[in-house]
């Protein structure tokens, strides 16, 4: 028995060798890219020259090349040059006029932190980017401190993602699903959602802690000092410091500048998903289905034209209110891009480890199933990574033999995604837009390793 318990070395080396040296280190990229360059080796039979091919993707239909989802690295540059837009056409500053007007307390100020990451529910990147950019310079003005904001939007953005049945985790989890599963996708990820424990506390501890004002441990100190002290920061580093002013449009804005393009995204989004789906072809089967066209959209080119299209919208509608200029507009592109790069590079590194661990790679799902029998042990040994999609990216499949009956086709993806900490220390998303210096976040607790499986007795 002992044995079986235990967790597999050999194949799994590489997930463990990005997560021991996050932990350690406190540092993503080169965790990740160690971790890749672990799982080449192995897959090359520590041939030097084989593990760079194996890496780069010239062979083996592994590698970064074969792994990298462009439609999706399209969809995050899109979200950044929006955020950048909102910004400089004033649609932030006018949000933050009626916050400010609205929010008298502290507990108001986190509490409408979350509702604002409740609202943008379509995709966890985007959502972080415009809360932190709109509610910074609010939870300032009531002297809360930074590592206290990167906590409540990052603790937000992926539970709410995850349980939201419209949105771009909702739709990648749903591909998980193997053709020819009995039932359709959107009902067993709607089916998933009241098991899904780990997003719905975390969710529940946000609006206890907001309420209650309850700190401890390390974000204990950062809100005695900005309480007491004026320090947001505590730590040497103090990204955006005196830097909180929003920018103005050439006219004054109002809320819905920043709202309406928001619902525009969303919706189009969702439009794009359900057209990938089959939605709008006649001779597709899921034709003026939206259920079925849902559960079998590609979420990649599905968010990929729906942010294009609102992207477009955004711009014409900010040039006809007179809220900015050509010349400055164009500005937005090259800086959300810019904005976007780290998680371009965590998403390439854990797509990477992915493939060199799946089917055509290391086979970690195999390996995992032939080591243990007891399902209820996979979710611990998959990598808790800083950021929700490298997370479920990078996890191992179902392994074969496993009944569908004690195993959800999509448990480990969701668990893997949710294990990752609210607010890991070191990683994108939440440094960058609530100004936090990356090793001061405080994790979240990780769920044990006796954690059991997603039931799905009901589906």
């Amino acid at each position: 028995m002992a044995a079986a318990s235990s967790p597999p070395v050999g194949p799994c080396s590489p997930p463990v060798v990005a997560i021991a040296l996050a932990l350690i280190s406190k540092e993503v990229y080169s965790s990740l890219f160690l971790g890749c360059l672990a799982g080449a080796l192995l897959l090359a039979n520590f041939e030097p020259w084989q593990m760079v091919v194996n890496f780069v993707g010239a062979g083996e239909g592994v590698g970064m090349i074969n792994a990298i989802d462009i439609s999706i690295l399209i969809f995050l540059v899109m979200l950044g040059i929006m955020v950048d837009l909102m910004n400089k056409a004033g649609g932030s500053a006018a949000f933050g006029r009626w916050a400010t007007k609205a929010v008298k307390t502290r507990c108001g100020a986190q509490l409408m932190t979350m509702l604002l990451g409740v609202l943008i529910f379509i995709d966890d990147y985007f959502n972080c980017l415009t809360v932190g950019a709109v509610m910074r310079p609010v939870t300032e003005s009531h002297k809360i401190s930074r590592a206290k904001l990167a906590y409540i939007i990052d603790a937000t953005a992926a539970p709410v993602c995850m349980l939201a049945p419209v949105s771009s985790w909702a739709a990648a989890v749903a591909s998980y699903v193997p053709d020819g599963f009995p039932g359709s996708r959107i009902s067993m990820f709607l089916s998933q959602i009241p098991w899904n424990y780990y997003c719905i506390l975390t969710l529940i501890m946000v609006i206890t802690i907001s309420v209650l004002n309850i700190d401890y441990g390390p974000m204990l100190t950062h809100e005695y000092n900005a309480q007491v002290k004026d320090d947001l920061f505590t730590t040497p580093e103090r990204p955006f410091e005196g830097a909180d002013d929003y920018e103005e449009g050439e006219k004054h804005s109002s809320v819905l500048d920043l709202l309406l393009p928001v619902i525009v995204l969303i919706a189009l989004c969702i439009i794009g998903l359900v057209w990938t789906g089959g939605m709008f072809d006649p001779e597709s089967e899921n034709y003026q289905n939206f259920v079925m066209a849902f559960s079998d959209a590609s979420a990649g080119p599905g968010l990929c034209l729906g942010s294009i299209v609102a992207l477009v919208f955004t711009f014409i509608y900010y040039w006809l209110r007179g809220l900015i200029g050509f010349t400055k507009s164009m500005e937005s592109i090259p800086n959300g891009f810019i904005q976007m790069i780290s998680p371009i590079l965590i998403l390439c590194f854990a797509w990477t480890l992915c493939g060199l661990c799946r089917d055509n790679g290391l086979q970690v799902g195999e390996f995992v199933g032939a080591s243990w029998k007891a399902p209820a042990a996979l979710p611990s040994s998959c990598p808790p990574l800083s950021s929700s999609w490298p997370a479920s990216s990078a996890s191992p499949p179902v392994p074969p033999g496993v009944p569908s009956a004690s195993w959800s086709p999509w448990s480990a993806p969701c668990l893997t995604g949710m294990i990752s900490p609210p607010c890991c220390p070191s990683v994108w998303p939440p440094p960058a837009p609530a100004a936090c210096a990356a090793t001061t976040c405080p994790p979240s607790p990780t769920p044990p390793s006796w954690l059991p499986p997603v039931p799905t007795a009901s589906i």
